[in-house]
């Protein structure tokens, strides 16, 4: 199994500030909270209630806070059309090809892949514009690499080879905006976005990544491409 590189919207440095505010935010909630059962016990109701209602608020932001920056480890922001990979083919029998992966940050891959077709596919998060304001942005995780045949009967019936990109996370956003509908005034997550291209002999090309979706496209042969190739 190819070691699945690690493309970090967020990486993990980055995002401790992100976890200590949802921290400091959701401590201080709590705090609110207990002063406000205090202010029960010493019969001072309005008090409780002001108290109790302002200390759930920041425990509630608290909470949005830490989701969001554990759900988007991973996604990497998107303002404008950029590379998401370097894709070297290289067949090595009928309907079958290696293909090697090279990252922007310098991370590389290698995956066999049956087919006529090299099929890549993404996850695109898509803000609106009420999280816009806080300063988020389109981010996109690459999501499977496989192969792809041109005849629908084989396709049905050959073995399919598909390797997951995505790195795993104990919680995802696309999967949370799926599941729970209150989260669509913030975040639009039905966009999933896939590119494929015919594999018939070696062949250098670039994945790259918009906010209309992915495309894959020749590259220029470079010696850099050749060196980490061999």
């Amino acid at each position: 199994m190819p070691d699945i590189p690690e493309l970090g919207f967020l990486s993990h440095s980055a995002s401790l500030p992100w976890l200590l505010g949802a921290a400091v935010l959701a401590s201080l909630g709590a705090i609110l909270v207990l002063a406000g059962l205090t202010a029960l016990f010493g019969l001072h109701p309005l008090r409780f209630v002001s108290r109790t209602l302002l200390g759930l608020l920041l425990i509630s932001l608290g909470i949005l806070e830490g989701t969001i920056t554990v759900g988007i480890q991973g996604y990497r922001s998107l303002a404008r059309e950029e590379l998401a990979a370097r894709i070297a083919v290289r067949p090595y029998g009928p309907q079958q090809f290696a293909a090697t992966l090279r990252f922007p940050d310098g991370r590389m891959a290698t995956y066999p892949i049956s087919g006529d077709e090299i099929y890549v596919d993404a996850r695109i998060l898509k803000w609106h514009a009420l999280a816009n304001l806080l300063g988020l942005s389109t981010a996109y995780e690459l999501d499977r690499v496989g192969g792809r045949f041109r005849a629908i009967e084989q396709e049905r019936a050959a073995p399919r080879t598909l390797h997951p990109l995505g790195q795993q996370k104990p919680l995802d956003l696309f999967d949370l905006r799926k599941r729970y509908a209150f989260l669509a005034p913030f975040l639009d997550a039905e966009y999933g976005s896939a590119a494929f291209v015919p594999v018939n002999e070696p062949a250098e090309l670039e994945l790259r990544v918009s906010t209309t979706g992915l495309l894959i496209r020749p590259a220029a042969a470079s010696k850099t491409v050749e060196k980490w190739l061999n």
